[in-house]
């Protein structure tokens, strides 16, 4: 984690000459931040560096969400063609990690992460593309592309891209688009020392879609175990705040089918091409959502391709399984 040459020159013209630059993270992509510390103050550095990373996407949503009255990070100064980007810092503490360490706050934070969508999806979409019926099946496709072949599979590639269009077309019409996060889980939101209400970050793939999407990406939860009573009382609390009837419910299980697969085929990939072994291991927990997501009458199609191509066997951590 060697911060990016640019960084001193970038840091000086920010107003921030002398810093130190201290590393905090990566994610699953090329993008990685720093922690930037002066004195009394500090900031965050978000290095993603061109070809490989555009910044502009994330600026653009994070404008809006601030405009809308969320907790996004302040934009503190940028340079495009570097790809750096200098943004309000919101400290180190997670919900993930709070409710890790304190299982009786467990509700209350999710339930705020709930109210959060409630406000988010009363406001119209942004200025996001679709996520239409393409999306869909491309995110799908990752699972036939990368977690197939690292299990030895030689699966039936069409029938599962029809099994998709029949449960997925339903879902085209009949809701008002909204803003989807895409990325809206306990690892993405922040306690804010001081401040009321979850900081937002990793927002920057987001797309005008359906409402079911983010409360599945809070509830089905990749990077930790959800417990099933908890996600039902968070689906019960969105549906009291909402209105939302049956035909969300049955959204919520066919997206998190969708989720879940598009899941396996990134943790695969990420373990496969760009060398991060950590995330297979995430798999067996994203198997477990999506066998329970299959189960609802809606997936029937996509659940009879599973049962066809992908045996019981070759379903868990795709580094074991093609051990």
């Amino acid at each position: 984690m060697t911060p990016p040459p640019a960084a001193p020159a970038f840091l000086l013209s920010a107003g921030w000459a002398g810093a130190d630059i201290l590393p905090v993270a990566g994610d699953a992509s090329f993008r990685r931040y720093f922690r930037v510390v002066e004195r009394d103050r500090s900031a965050i550095l978000m290095d993603a560096p061109p070809p490989h990373e555009d910044p502009r996407p994330f600026l653009a949503v994070a404008r809006w969400l601030t405009d809308h009255g969320f907790a996004a990070p302040a934009i503190l100064h940028e340079d495009l063609a570097q790809g750096l980007v200098l943004l309000e810092d919101f400290g180190d503490v997670r919900l993930r990690e709070t409710v890790d360490a304190e299982p009786a706050r467990e509700l209350g934070l999710y339930g705020a992460a709930v109210d959060l969508l409630v406000r988010l999806h009363d406001a119209p979409a942004g200025v996001e593309a679709p996520y239409d019926l393409a999306v869909y099946q491309r995110e799908a496709a990752l699972f036939v592309e990368w977690y197939c072949p690292a299990v030895g599979l030689d699966v039936d590639a069409a029938g599962y891209r029809d099994a998709w269009d029949a449960v997925l077309a339903p879902l085209l019409d009949g809701h008002r688009p909204v803003t989807v996060l895409r990325d809206y889980h306990a690892e993405n939101l922040m306690l804010i020392e001081g401040g009321e209400g979850l900081g937002l970050l990793d927002f920057q793939d987001a797309l005008a879609g359906h409402p079911a999407y983010d409360l599945v990406s809070l509830l089905q939860d990749a990077r930790r175990d959800v417990p099933a009573a908890t996600e039902a009382a968070m689906l019960a609390r969105y549906r009291d705040a909402t209105g939302a009837g049956e035909a969300f419910d049955t959204a919520y299980h066919v997206l998190g089918a969708q989720r879940n697969a598009k899941i396996l085929g990134i943790f695969t990939r990420l373990w496969k091409r760009d060398g991060k072994p950590r995330y297979p291991s995430l798999c067996p927990r994203v198997w477990a959502y999506l066998e329970r997501d299959l189960a609802h009458p809606a997936l029937k199609p996509v659940a009879d391709w599973f049962a066809a191509n992908v045996p019981p066997e070759k379903r868990g951590d795709p580094m074991q399984v093609a051990a």
